[in-house]
């Protein structure tokens, strides 16, 4: 109060001399010297003075307003939310995920006849205009206010900022906002940049955003390859999908070619088309009657699912950045090869269900193709992602069983057998001799091997047949266990264990460490077991199956952590086991032969093919795996009640026999082997 006295002490002595002015600013009212009515009535003195405060009151307001508005900092999420588009290994769409069906575009990917079909239609001014318009607002204002309505009137740049800073309220307050933040943002952005964002923002109908998404939906094809015509047609939908969709009424038919026409006559008049194409465009482009989205299908949905799980795990996505879409992920899928190993897999139910439609009911068919390099090219992860969610071919479910065989082969063949408990190692080749008979007691350095019962533990081979002393290579090729019992004990168990998970099989899949172990007691997924039978085709080279070799977000590359090979067994080794699985596959099918046309993309010499497979002594799984064209494929059938337990029930025949078994059926048709 003191500082405001002083003030006024200062200030008042310079300004009295403006006093006897300002006395004859202030109005004379009523007006002196006028009698009856004509007391009331301002001058136009005043009334010139009123207008003009008016005006500076409203120039104040509108600056104030401007200075005091700031650009959100956070978009609408949900206009930013796309979804993400998976890809088949040779490109082509395979399916897309995600509540909104929108794909970003940068705006040097769509055609100067795209964007200018959309300004002609929408904001002829855009390059020129401050972001607003004046007689737009003016117009719906009027309306707004004096007829009750609400309505347009919004450039590009404001139906930008509605679409991805507001909300979709049609309220006078809103449409303030939008106008101060429309105005601010013309004097931040570019126009391209605004351009580009209305353009990937706004509803195209047909549950899609953006012109991408909406060229697909309508046309079936990249925004990059619209014409003008096509362009007319995407660019009238701003108006109103609800309206001018051609494809859902007749009225909507006669309103879309209307305003397609009225849309590329605007392009001539503005100079954006020259009148000889315009003469080219008579007949009006009739988009699609449905939609080509991907949507993820029966199949489709275990390798979305895969193939999400690794993407985020290995290019470090969070699930908050990866709901909100915008991601191309490139898989490693096969088309064919996926086309064949479900073909497969279903005539084998369809088979199964014909022969013992009881048995089928608790029947469960897992199977995976990886290629030598890693990549998963295929899976069959069940008949129906919608009615049984987990996935057969990812799942650690039942035991290996006698395909677990080579990777005990590969231990004994890299690291030799102890006769000794200290002694040095005997090195091991495939004519190595062993006893092959049924019921031999299995033994160690010290003697016989008892179990925790005070049991001696003795090897069994399928059906009690015995073979007497045979190599370990042919053993391999019959499947004869004990030789593979004894030699995983005089190898050590855990040579052999860290033989199987250097091929490829998870630690956690691993069974006990005890001799039951040579035998199968691991349960590994079948992409696992065909990752551990890719490693012997691959000359002895690791790599961790894969299923996303590329991922991108909206054109721009994303760091993903892709597997390297690795050493896990010698070369030499692996093409010893590759050779006795060659030799246990025409053993078992001497009519098999490999495919004509070679489709695994691998490089190098090609390998004959060969598979083993793979039963358990309990009778609860069978398998086939195999190596055929430079891509591995194992297939496990199995049973078990999931609603009563997760416990395998006995095949009882669903699989077939040893020698012409289902699994071996479909892991042929699945690598195209006659």
């Amino acid at each position: 109060m003191a500082a405001l006295t002083g003030l006024c002490a200062v200030a008042g002595p310079k300004l009295a001399p403006l006093a006897p002015y300002a006395r004859r600013l202030k109005p004379l009212y009523p007006r002196p010297g006028r009698s009856g009515w004509r007391r009331w009535v301002p001058s136009w003195r005043q009334w010139l003075g009123a207008w003009l405060s008016s005006f500076g009151l409203v120039g104040l307001f509108l600056v104030v307003a401007y200075a005091a508005t700031d650009i959100p900092t956070n978009l609408n999420t949900y206009a930013t939310q796309q979804d993400n588009v998976y890809f088949w290994s040779d490109g082509t769409p395979m399916a897309r995920t995600g509540w909104v069906q929108r794909q970003a575009m940068p705006l040097k990917d769509i055609p100067e006849d795209v964007r200018w079909a959309v300004l002609a239609a929408e904001n002829e001014s855009f390059y020129s205009d401050p972001g607003i318009s004046f007689k737009g607002i003016t117009r719906a204002l009027w309306r707004t206010v004096g007829e009750g309505d609400t309505q347009g009137g919004s450039t590009i740049t404001q139906q930008y900022v509605k679409n991805v800073y507001l909300n979709q309220n049609q309220t006078i307050s809103r449409k303030f906002t939008e106008a101060m933040i429309a105005l601010k943002l013309d004097n931040k952005m570019s126009k391209d940049d605004i351009l580009e964002g209305y353009l990937n923002t706004s509803w195209f109908g047909r549950g899609t955003y953006g012109i991408q998404r909406a060229s697909q939906a309508y046309y079936g094809k990249d925004v990059s390859k619209l014409n003008a015509s096509e362009a007319a047609v995407l660019a009238s939908l701003l108006k109103g999908a609800g309206l001018y969709d051609p494809t859902l009424s007749a009225a909507n038919h006669k309103r879309a070619v209307e305003r397609w026409s009225w849309i590329l006559d605007r392009m001539v008049k503005i100079g954006k088309l020259s009148p000889a194409e315009r003469a080219k465009y008579k007949t009006f482009p009739e988009p699609l009657k449905t939609t080509r989205a991907f949507d993820t299908g029966t199949q489709s949905d275990y390798l979305v699912e895969l193939a999400q799980q690794y993407a985020k795990k290995s290019a470090h996505i969070s699930d908050k950045d990866f709901d909100l879409g915008g991601y191309q992920i490139y898989t490693t899928f096969d088309r064919k090869r996926e086309s064949q190993l479900t073909d497969a897999v279903t005539k084998a139910r369809k088979q199964a269900k014909q022969d013992d439609p009881k048995s089928v009911k608790t029947a469960h068919y897992g199977a995976a193709s990886v290629a030598t390099d890693g990549r998963i090219v295929a899976v069959y992860g069940g008949p129906d992602h919608r009615k049984q969610g987990f996935n057969e071919s990812n799942a650690s479910t039942v035991q290996a069983g006698s395909a677990f065989l080579p990777f005990v082969y590969a231990a004994g063949l890299e690291h030799g057998v102890h006769k000794s408990r200290n002694g040095p190692a005997t090195p091991v080749t495939p004519q190595t001799l062993y006893n092959g008979d049924n019921g031999i007691p299995v033994t160690t350095p010290e003697g016989p091997y008892w179990d925790r019962s005070g049991k001696r533990v003795a090897a069994r081979n399928d059906g009690g047949q015995s073979y007497g002393q045979i190599s370990l290579g042919k053993a391999l090729a019959q499947s004869v266990n004990t030789p593979f019992m004894q030699l995983g004990m005089d190898t050590g168990l855990a040579n052999v264990r860290q033989t199987a998970e250097a091929a490829g099989l998870l630690p956690s899949s691993m069974g006990p460490q005890v001799p039951a172990m040579s035998l199968g007691n691991s349960t590994p997924s079948a992409i696992r077991m065909a990752s551990g039978y890719a490693t012997f085709a691959a000359q002895g080279q690791h790599t961790d199956p894969y299923s996303v070799r590329r991922i991108t977000r909206n054109g721009s590359a994303v760091r993903l952590d892709t597997p390297a090979p690795r050493r896990a067994v010698g070369a030499e080794v692996a093409q010893e086991v590759s050779q006795a699985l060659t030799e246990s596959l025409l053993t078992a099918h001497p009519g098999a032969t490999a495919p004509a046309t070679p489709t695994g993309g691998r490089t190098g010499a090609a390998l004959a093919p060969g598979g083993k497979g793979g039963t358990t002594q309990n009778d609860t799984a069978a398998w086939y795996a195999g190596t055929a064209d430079s891509v591995s494929t194992a297939v496990v059938v199995y049973r078990m009640d999931l609603a009563k337990s997760l416990e395998p029930l006995p095949l009882k025949g669903l699989a077939g026999t040893t020698n012409d078994s289902v699994p071996y059926v479909i892991w042929a048709k699945a690598m195209g082997l006659g």
